[in-house]
């Protein structure tokens, strides 16, 4: 079922992929091209089945129109699941499979790294078609990028909410330290924050614990600490009817995609008062970054839109408390005057 399914949000085309040689089993969902070909990352994942995948791949897809509408792109949202297992499914047949796939949408689609993928799977994709960014001698890994644009984002969550223009001292909660979470380590603890860390990865949590001195808790343990402010970084749907109630903190603000379970979960921050900044307006770094390569303009008008995701929040914050509305509805509102 896929017109009726509720994640279905009125996307234009989704595709699904097969190529028995290959084993590629994948689903690409382009949501909206109002503003210009989709953009989104591909993700291989060993999702439980098709209805996983498909799901995943919807919420996904509409996230990155909202994302590049309020990044000011001239782009579209689109995105791209691979089901399998990125460690010991992967091949070169499998992602020159997928790329032959993404070719045969003529640029209606143009994908790009995401998790479980690489900057050399996009490498081997880019050898079978043109419509693919983040490769090498390109914008690369979109990771610093992204996590830089996080930390922009939550200074200025930090100055709404607390009043501060600093995060010297501040206790953060980082939930997730692979690519993204660890350069906003590295940033955060430059900026002088204090932080506890979790991933079920734990050499990467060693390294956190070694190079940035953080706390290492476990990955429930993340969502009751008492901290100044909760940064997802791994996987969406974070923010749901068993961790809401455990957050102690004023704030949250991370890199992860979707992470509010349902649209009802920013209504409920706000009356916890906890302050969101919404996924896809502080994640927005890495698609800026990748995009000056998909829509050709130079590296200062992309950090000149890295630096307005301040006062694109600013922005934000300030019209829920004038109207007493979440701030993720705020910005669906916003985008959605800008892509529809």
């Amino acid at each position: 079922m896929l017109f009726g399914h509720p994640d279905f949000a009125g996307h234009e085309q989704v595709v699904f992929c097969h190529d028995g040689a290959a084993g590629l089993h994948a689903i690409v969902a382009i949501h909206n091209t109002n503003r210009g070909p989709a953009l989104g990352g591909c993700r291989m994942w060993p999702y439980a089945g098709e209805a996983e995948a498909l799901g995943d791949a919807l919420r996904l897809s509409r996230g990155m129109t909202y994302k590049a509408a309020m990044a000011g792109l001239d782009l579209g949202g689109g995105k791209a699941v691979i089901v399998g297992d990125a460690k010991t499914d992967k091949s070169e047949a499998l992602m020159k499979a997928f790329g032959r796939a993404v070719d045969r949408l003529n640029r209606r689609y143009i994908t790009a790294e995401d998790v479980g993928t690489t900057v050399a799977d996009m490498d081997t994709i880019r050898t079978v078609t043109d419509h693919v960014v983040g490769v090498t001698g390109g914008a690369g890994d979109p990771s610093n990028s992204t996590a830089h644009g996080v930390c922009i984002g939550i200074l200025a969550a930090v100055r709404h909410k607390l009043g501060r223009d600093t995060l010297d001292g501040l206790h953060v909660a980082v939930q997730g330290v692979g690519n993204v979470g660890r350069f906003l380590c590295e940033y955060l603890n430059k900026a002088g924050a204090r932080l506890s860390v979790t991933d079920i990865d734990r050499a990467a949590l060693e390294r956190a614990e070694r190079d940035f001195g953080a706390a290492v808790v476990g990955p429930d343990e993340i969502f009751g600490l008492d901290c100044d402010l909760f940064a997802p970084c791994a996987l969406g749907a974070v923010v749901n009817d068993a961790t809401l109630p455990r957050l102690k903190c004023p704030i949250v603000a991370g890199s992860a995609n979707n992470v509010l379970d349902a649209a009802r979960h920013g209504a409920a921050l706000r009356r916890a008062g906890i302050l969101y900044a919404p996924d896809y307006v502080i994640n927005a770094g890495g698609l800026i970054d990748v995009a000056r390569f998909a829509l050709g303009f130079d590296i200062e008008t992309a950090r000149a839109k890295l630096h307005r995701i301040d006062g694109t929040l600013t922005e934000i914050f300030a019209r829920a408390d004038a109207e007493d509305r979440p701030t993720a509805d705020v910005a669906d509102a916003i985008a959605e005057e800008r892509f529809r």
